[in-house]
């Protein structure tokens, strides 16, 4: 019955203490419940049995009318609520924040609008946290400009990524699937669109996907994995496809301008061509687009020279897809 309730309000469970986390709050909840109708009914009843009737003599209740009874489960009930919350909650919380000694140590980052996962066997990703089920997993979250905060509802889990400093949390994960990671801190425009995803596995499967990390794309072509880059890398959080202006300028729009001149806040200029886009990529606080603020963060360590080579491949099909869906919806 209780299980049913939780899944009805919250989240599945997913974490070996999200169970604990989840019957505490319904404790609380409904201690509270039980606490305001019993207040709410005395109110209501004491007032209507002493209200005044008509005719009657005006007169103070005497000081000596009282009940030591009643006084008492007023003081005593109340104590050994919070007293059962409180052992409760430290209990829980010590669970949370006491990391297991072969626990699997992944480092994660935050920054403008993204999410980076560096595992200890090598290997980066973006967006994509992949761990595997039923062993404890302790995340190093950081972050390279702002505060942001990393959460994940099926776990129970939430921790704050400040700059400068780590802060640890751990889950130990008990079911596959894939699930939401939200930042829940606001940071800036791109605040709603810096979502990720945790991906658990069986353990087997995940040492192999460790094992073979980043060599699935190795056989692509340059333009369609530039086009999976596009969304795993997180370029979509601040660029469109569609010629609409974002945080930063269209991909369309960058692609139809391919050997044009694009000119910057600082009213200099350059030809849009691949040096340009590299440099944009890699070093993008030294040419930044005029009417845009320069809050793209650098992907430097981030995208080898492949993948670097694969958007920029993405971006030159993208005037060529234009042109081709328009032309498909002319009318004769």
């Amino acid at each position: 019955m209780l299980d049913r309730l939780t899944e009805f309000f919250f989240p599945k469970q997913v974490s070996t203490y999200a169970s604990d986390i989840d019957s505490l709050y319904f404790f609380i909840f409904y201690s509270s419940v039980v606490l305001f109708f019993i207040v709410v009914f005395g109110m209501v009843y004491l007032s209507i049995k002493y209200r005044h009737r008509k005719g009657e003599e005006l007169k103070l209740t005497s000081s000596k009318d009282h009940s030591n009874l009643l006084e008492s489960m007023f003081f005593i009930i109340p104590l050994i609520l919070v007293s059962i919350t409180f052992v409760w909650g430290i209990r829980s919380y010590l669970k949370m924040v006491i990391v297991p000694d072969d626990a699997i140590e992944i480092k994660v980052t935050g920054q403008s609008w993204f999410w980076t996962f560096d595992y200890p066997d090598g290997g980066t990703t973006l967006n994509e946290l992949v761990v595997p089920s039923n062993r404890p997993v302790k995340l190093v979250l950081s972050s390279k400009d702002v505060l942001h905060s990393f959460f994940i509802p099926v776990m129970r889990s939430k921790m704050d990524c400040l700059p400068n400093r780590y802060n640890i949390m751990w889950f130990d994960a008990t079911k596959e699937g894939v699930y939401d990671i939200f930042c829940t801190e606001y940071c800036g425009t791109g605040h709603s669109q810096m979502g990720a995803k945790v991906i658990v596995m069986q353990p087997a499967q995940y040492e192999e996907w460790a094992s073979e990390l980043g060599s699935e794309d190795d056989d692509l072509p340059l333009d369609e994995l530039g086009a999976k880059l596009y969304t795993k890398k997180a370029c979509n959080t601040c660029h469109t496809l569609d010629g609409s202006a974002l945080v930063g300028p269209s991909y369309l729009q960058t692609s139809q301008m391919w050997g044009q001149e694009r000119v910057f806040d600082d009213g200099s200029s350059t030809v849009i061509d691949d040096n340009y886009i590299r440099s944009s990529i890699l070093e993008p606080m030294t040419q930044i687009v005029a009417g845009y603020q320069g809050v793209m963060p650098t992907y430097q360590g981030l995208l080898s020279d492949r993948e670097l080579d694969a958007l920029i491949a993405f971006l030159k099909t993208l005037n060529a897809v234009s042109y081709t869906h328009l032309r498909a919806h002319e009318t004769p």
